[in-house]
């Protein structure tokens, strides 16, 4: 999958995956090499094979990123109908799960364009005391450049696509 000419269709997965399962993985390495998952569940993609998450309960990543800036987003579409669908007929219309290779930019100040897409994101847990504690005060960013997309293959089930 050509990242440049799919974007459209990888923010449209990227989207998808997060109402079915309200976060995205995203990987580092420490430094000592060992792996780490941390679910992200503020990640943005723009347009342009970029995008940015807000950085607020994300230690660990944060400080593996000192040594290696290098991530990958597991972004897989959980919607339970999806899969049932899929596994009746024997195949998945569409990729049930993307990869997204990127380098982490520096920490920065959110813009209000940002908080306004999160705002937008959140905007149905309004009301709810845990809203306010997650996200009220999300004020920082963490952009990221994409470089490369893979897609989950699962055998027979994904062969046609």
């Amino acid at each position: 999958m050509n990242i440049h000419k799919n974007w459209k269709t990888i923010r449209k997965h990227v989207n998808e995956s997060f109402k079915t399962s309200l976060h995205v993985s995203i990987a580092t390495v420490d430094a000592e090499n060992n792996p780490t998952i941390t679910p992200i569940g503020s990640l943005f993609l723009n347009r342009d094979q970029t995008g940015f998450y807000f950085e607020k309960f994300t230690s660990k990543l944060s400080s593996n990123t000192e040594n290696n800036n290098k991530i990958c987003v597991l972004a897989v579409n959980s919607n339970k109908w999806f899969w049932i669908k899929s596994l009746w007929k024997g195949k998945f219309k569409k990729h049930p799960a993307l990869q997204l290779y990127g380098v982490l930019g520096e920490k920065r100040n959110a813009t209000e364009i940002e908080i306004s897409r999160l705002k937008k994101r959140m905007k149905m847990t309004k009301g709810f005391k845990g809203n306010t504690y997650l996200w009220s005060d999300m004020k920082t960013v963490r952009e990221v450049t994409f470089h490369k997309v893979t897609k989950m293959k699962l055998g027979t089930m994904t062969a046609d696509l």
